[in-house]
């Protein structure tokens, strides 16, 4: 399994703690229960936008040599004397 970039724990975690701001706002609970559902809520959202986040693709030897073959290749000039 391929490790997190940058970019993908940055986004989730913006995601978790602006999620859980907004939904303990928007909730007004004060029970232990309501926060631990909030927080679990939060959660699974930071890791579902994290997983979504595109990875950068890497590019293949096998890529590279095709686009190496597809350009114009250069013809030998002959010098007459």
């Amino acid at each position: 399994m391929p490790r997190p970039t940058a970019a993908q724990l940055v986004y989730g975690s913006c995601t978790v703690f602006f999620s859980t701001l907004a939904m303990l706002l928007l909730s007004q609970t004060s029970s232990g229960l309501g926060i631990t559902v909030i927080a679990l809520a939060a959660l699974a959202l930071g890791l579902l936008v994290a997983m979504t986040v595109p990875l950068p693709t890497v590019r293949t030897t096998g890529a590279a040599a095709g686009s190496a073959e597809s350009a114009p290749q250069e013809q030998p000039v002959s010098t007459a004397l």
